[in-house]
């Protein structure tokens, strides 16, 4: 009997990873009559993985290697057929079940076979490398985190520049469409003035941009309120302490907007 997602039946090979020495990168675990995918180890070094090229066949990695390199007003990219739209809904189908706005550690969600495909492509080193190529950056020697969110509150989206941490921060979105003047995001070119920005990137199904953290990438935009499926994926300098303090820098957000009631 075949094992059941909340969506559809699944059969042995749509549970299964390929064999082959990436077969670990995919880990269903039946639950309740589910079947749900958690995170594997990074695949940075398996090169020939079998399952890592089934995963990243998910994602356009030629749409990323096209895409030019802007400087205003900091150092970003943006590829808007990256999920291609024959793949949108089936990640969508079996994108994590979250009902908090709130960016949700991958580590603590579970999601169907379709997202971890997706998971497993942007953590491979296929991306990395054609990113890394695009910033100058050997990205595929460094740590990732990857946070995922749904909804979006009233005090999202204050301009910022991301944690000091961060090298590069990429930004993937599921929307099948937006048509929304808010929510979009900004690159600004200063601090303190929401429109005052060089570029404004809806939040679009198959939609990536990765930008350069600096002291100057600023970032946000005008409040939203409402569903606004995001996938955040950040290479981290190599110091020890930055994926804990990704996540302590969270907690303290969360912390924050819950004991001032500003959700």
């Amino acid at each position: 009997m075949p094992i059941l997602t909340d969506k559809a039946p699944l059969g042995p090979s749509d549970v299964s990873p390929p064999s082959g020495p990436g077969r670990e990168a995919a880990r269903l675990i039946p639950v309740k009559g589910r079947a749900l995918w958690r995170p594997a180890p990074y695949l940075y070094n398996r090169r020939h993985s079998s399952c890592l090229d089934f995963a990243v066949s998910i994602v356009d990695l030629e749409a990323v290697r096209r895409a030019r390199l802007a400087r205003e007003p900091f150092d970003h990219l943006v590829v808007p057929d990256f999920i291609p739209a024959a793949e949108l809904a089936a990640i969508n189908a079996d994108y994590p079940e979250i009902d908090s706005a709130a960016n949700h550690d991958l580590e603590d969600l579970r999601y169907g076979p379709a997202f971890a495909r997706l998971v497993e492509a942007l953590r491979g080193r296929e991306l990395a490398e054609a990113l890394g190529a695009k910033f100058g950056l050997p990205l595929q020697q460094l740590p990732v985190t990857i946070t995922v969110r749904k909804y979006c509150e009233r005090t999202d989206g204050n301009i910022h520049t991301d944690h000091p941490s961060k090298v590069v921060t990429v930004l993937v979105y599921f929307n099948p469409e937006w048509t929304s003047p808010d929510g979009r995001l900004r690159l600004l070119r200063s601090p303190d003035d929401i429109e005052d920005y060089a570029v404004e990137v809806p939040p679009l199904g198959g939609t990536l941009l990765a930008f350069r953290r600096t002291d100057h990438s600023w970032h946000g935009h005008t409040r939203y309120v409402g569903e606004r499926r995001m996938l955040q994926l950040n290479f981290l300098d190599r110091r020890p302490w930055s994926v804990a303090s990704q996540r302590v820098a969270r907690l303290s957000t969360r912390f924050v907007k819950n004991v001032l009631g500003l959700r």
